[in-house]
């Protein structure tokens, strides 16, 4: 039975990778900060073996995370600032510790997730550390796969939010198209790369749509009217320039990746069977349950 050790596992793809690997028969170690995260798992909690309990950001605290270990898999990174740590701390550096460990200990294979267009997007911080790390994966020897996701189901919330508010916004004309995948889809492509020869795999869900329609399909699933307001790219343009003047990176960095990609068309080679408007649905129907 070959063993599996996941990085990023309390996220929110980091379960459902968790749950396939295990399915398809692999022993799981988990790599969290502390026990108490765990909690978030609820059900897949069952799929682990083995904790491992370290700061992937702290070396010392992860030494032997490694050991015995065939496959490396990790999605660690910054989706939303918090502490004091910085893109480089984590997106690059704590994916370099886990590197070296992999390394050390002769693991036969490392998936990493980056992010669609990343070499197309490399001014933003972000991105720079991914790619700072991609390379430093690429010179290690070790057998890799790199996959390229443009966007996770669980990034469509905003959505939501903005329908349950009573108006949406788009950048533009809002006809900027992506193909945002579920995290139950991806996780089969990553647990299917540890078997394959396949170095860079980009991959989006079944359905490409503009930003109009997927406001229009989060406004549907509240059965609200349509109120989207239309925010000209030259006021964006203006609004990355203000942030970067005006805010730390901890404030900054996320909010121009998410304008950034809201701006341009983020369209990978489809693939899965989760629909977006079932996602809403199904968000929209747990958003009435809870105001029971």
């Amino acid at each position: 039975m070959k063993k599996v050790l996941i990085a990023g596992v309390t996220g929110y793809l980091g379960k459902f990778v968790l749950h396939e690997f295990k399915k398809q028969g692999y022993w799981v170690r988990a790599l969290v900060r502390n026990s108490t995260k765990l909690d978030s798992l609820n059900g897949y909690y069952k799929d682990i073996d083995e904790v491992f309990i370290g700061e992937v950001t702290n070396p010392s605290s992860i030494k032997e995370v490694c050991k015995d270990i065939d496959i490396v898999f990790s999605s660690v990174g910054i989706t939303k600032q918090k502490d004091n740590l910085t893109y480089m701390d984590v997106d690059y550096q704590a994916n370099k510790n886990l590197l070296e460990e992999a390394v050390k200990e002769g693991v036969s294979k490392f998936i990493y997730i980056s992010v669609f267009n990343a070499g197309k997007l490399n001014h933003l911080k972000g991105i720079e550390a991914k790619l700072r790390f991609e390379k430093e994966l690429k010179e290690s020897g070790l057998d890799h796969s790199i996959i390229y996701p443009n966007g996770f189901f669980s990034d469509m919330l905003e959505y939501i939010n903005m329908a349950q508010s009573g108006r949406g916004y788009v950048f533009g004309s809002g006809e900027y198209r992506i193909n945002p995948i579920h995290g139950q889809d991806l996780a089969q492509v990553c647990v299917t790369a540890a078997t394959e020869k396949t170095r860079s795999i980009s991959v989006g869900g079944p359905d490409t749509v503009t930003h109009n329609e997927i406001l229009k399909m989060a406004f549907k699933a509240f059965d609200k009217n349509e109120k989207i307001s239309k925010i000209p790219i030259w006021l964006r343009n203006l609004l990355l320039v203000v942030l970067r003047t005006c805010t730390s990176v901890k404030i900054y960095g996320p909010l121009e990746f998410f304008m950034t990609v809201l701006a341009v068309d983020m369209v990978a080679p489809e693939y899965g069977t989760r629909h977006l408007k079932d996602f809403f649905l199904e968000s929209a129907n747990n958003a009435s349950d809870s105001m029971i």
